[in-house]
């Protein structure tokens, strides 16, 4: 049977040496953190475990007590601090690792999750956030749950019985959302470019942020279109509004938009929420190579921050820090690769800094890991063009992404490589 509390006595249930997950993305329960926060006497001892997501999820756990512990998967703005000084112990898996590794390497004492209210079956929905939470479910001792109002009942959702919620807080406050980000000429031009190479009936796989945003509106005259993502955006919302997103091609989940959260505005929360062609799924099936390979012509769309002329990329880390996390990019490409008519994208703009720096270098630097190796990387999109780099020789890549370089760092991307080869020969 749920106990009902007032969020101030979740503080009662946390005791010294406890595991505690709590829910990222949209299943943030941001009532009971700030309970939390508010005392912070509670969090001693504690190891808190989350999948924080950047742009979303804003807690550093760390700063509750200075004898509690956090373990992450994404660097964000407010823990990369933590992160650098070892207050936060920052563990590099990809989505589906993370997902195994939740359910099957760690004992957690709580959970802590934002749920919508149970239905009239007895029911609790995960809501429009699958995301993580079914790894932790059914081996948890105890679930807390925030009961919002606001947050939507999906139609095709995991359900568990109400007896499963130990605890429960009811709450009614806006889902969180996600700020647009703004799309400018360059990342016009690689939408352009990224549009090319989407066909009719391709199922596809996008990220949020400005790139991905240009690259959804630039795919208005294509048909057809499937989505099985680990996230759906306003973009996606306004293809599927429009007809050009509907499934009808899909080899598995025909029909159906197939997602593991919803990263956006208000209105996307409630078009999700209300959809019954929206399945919400967790990341072991979002991001299982098994499922995904069985979906024809899938092509997977995802970002970086830089790319070496090896072919090697990194999308996390910058000046030896980590800046966000390698996410679910390589189990999208690694499933595109074996999807018959499947094809995977990079897509990222060639410079930064306001044009000071080249994302196009020679070699990654000695302080920066690779996110994803140069034996899976398919295409490579810039402003400034488009190259396929599989199956090309070391020397042929090269060549190839120099030319997608900046005009202006062209030469001296080139010069460096050239000084490798020789250090090398």
């Amino acid at each position: 049977m749920t106990t009902w509390i007032d969020a101030d006595k979740v503080a009662e249930y946390l005791q010294p040496g406890m595991t505690v997950f709590v829910a990222g993305a949209t299943a943030e329960p941001g009532l009971l953190l700030d309970a939390l926060r508010n005392n912070p006497a509670c969090c001693a001892g504690i190891r808190f475990v989350s999948v924080s997501v950047p742009g979303i999820n804003k807690v550093d756990f760390a700063a509750f007590h200075e004898d509690c512990r956090s373990t992450a998967f994404f660097a964000t703005p407010d823990n990369r601090d933590a992160i650098a000084a070892g207050r936060v112990d920052f563990v590099p898996l990809q989505y589906r690792s993370i997902f195994d590794y939740l359910a099957g390497e760690i004992s957690f004492d709580l959970v802590l999750a934002q749920l919508p209210a149970p239905d009239n079956n007895g029911r609790f929905s995960l809501g429009v956030c699958a995301d993580f939470l079914p790894a932790v479910l059914d081996n948890a001792k105890l679930l807390i749950g925030e009961i919002n109002r606001q947050q939507p009942r999906a139609a095709d959702s995991p359900t568990w019985p109400l007896s499963r919620l130990d605890v429960a807080v009811e709450c009614d406050r806006p889902v969180a959302t996600v700020t647009e980000a703004s799309i400018d000429q360059a990342a016009i031009d690689i939408g352009r470019h990224v549009a090319e190479l989407i066909r009719d009936g391709d199922c596809l796989q996008i990220g949020i942020g400005g790139v991905p945003n240009a690259i959804l509106a630039a795919l208005n005259d294509r048909n057809d279109l499937g989505i099985h993502s680990g996230l759906v955006s306003d973009g996606v919302m306004a293809l599927a509004s429009t007809g050009n997103i509907n499934g009808k091609n899909k080899s598995v989940d025909t029909g159906r938009i197939v997602t593991g959260t919803t990263l956006g505005s208000s209105q996307l929360i409630d078009w999700a929420g209300n959809n019954a062609k929206l399945s919400f799924r967790p990341v072991s099936y979002t991001h299982d190579v098994g499922v995904i390979r069985q979906l024809d012509n899938f092509v997977s769309i995802n970002s970086a921050l830089e790319v070496d002329l090896f072919g090697q990329v990194n999308a996390d880390m910058l000046h030896g820090r980590q800046q966000s996390g390698t996410g679910g990019s390589i189990d999208m490409m690694r499933a595109a690769a074996l999807s018959r008519g499947g094809r995977s994208i990079i897509a990222l703009k060639a410079t930064a800094a306001g044009g000071s720096r080249s994302r196009i270098v020679a070699t990654l630097s000695h302080d920066t890991a690779a996110t994803i190796l140069r034996t899976d990387v398919d295409y490579v999109v810039t402003e400034y063009g488009t190259r396929r780099i599989r199956h090309l020789s070391t020397i042929a890549r090269a060549d190839a992404l120099a030319e997608i370089a900046a005009p202006q760092y062209r030469d001296s991307v080139r010069d460096d490589w050239t000084r490798l080869s020789l250090h090398r020969n």
